[in-house]
C-alpha cells in the first residue's frame, strides 16, 4: 500500500458564490486521490497585495494523499482550471486559488514546487485558519508553530469569521 501523505491545503475565492467555489473545489479534490479530513471554518479576509479586488473567503484543510509534492501541485492547477479560474491578475481576483501549505513535514524546492509554501509565514488569512487547525505544528524550515508565526506575524490584514448569511453583507 502506497505512503499516506499528511497535507495542508490554503483555499480561497473572491468572485461567484465564493463559499460554494470552496465547497466544490474540496469535492473535486476528493475525486483526484485528496481525501479531506478537516477545515478550518471559513474566514473572510481583506485582500492583500493587490488591493482593487473584492474580499476573499478562505480556508485552511487538513488532508491526506499518496501523490507525491509535482502531482499534487498538478491536481490542484487541475482543479483551478476545471473550476474556470483564471489568473488574470498576479494576486488578484479568483473563482478559486489553491495552494500547498506543508507535506508532511518535508521541504521542497524544485521548479514550480516550493514547499512551506515560502509566504505563508507572513500571511494572516493563511495563519488564521492554519492555526485553528494545528496550532502548535512547527513550519519545518523556520522551526516555531503555527501559533507562534501567527503572533509574530507583520501582517495586520483583517480576517474574519464568517457565516453564510452574511455572503451578500459589504465588509466594514
Amino acid at each position: 500500500m502506497p505512503d499516506r501523505h499528511l497535507i495542508y491545503l490554503s483555499l480561497g475565492s473572491n468572485l461567484g458564490d465564493r463559499a460554494a467555489n470552496l465547497e466544490g473545489a474540496m469535492d473535486a479534490l476528493g475525486e483526484r486521490g485528496v481525501s479531506v479530513l478537516r477545515r478550518s471554518a471559513l474566514y473572510e479576509t481583506e485582500p492583500v497585495d493587490f488591493l482593487a479586488q473584492p474580499w476573499f473567503l478562505n480556508c485552511v484543510v487538513e488532508a491526506e494523499t499518496i501523490l507525491p509534492p509535482a502531482n499534487l501541485l498538478e491536481v490542484l492547477q487541475e482543479v483551478e482550471r476545471g473550476m474556470g479560474s483564471l489568473k488574470l491578475i498576479p494576486k488578484g481576483p479568483r473563482l478559486i486559488d489553491l495552494d500547498i501549505l506543508l507535506y508532511d513535514a518535508r521541504v521542497v524546492s524544485s521548479p514550480g514546487v516550493e514547499i512551506p509554501h515560502p509566504r505563508m509565514a507572513g500571511r494572516r488569512f493563511v495563519l488564521v485558519p492554519l492555526a485553528e487547525l494545528a496550532p502548535a505544528l512547527v513550519h519545518p524550515v523556520l522551526q516555531v508553530s503555527i501559533e507562534k508565526l501567527l503572533a509574530l506575524t507583520l501582517d495586520k490584514s483583517i480576517v474574519r469569521i464568517w457565516h453564510a448569511d452574511e455572503e451578500n453583507d459589504p465588509p466594514n
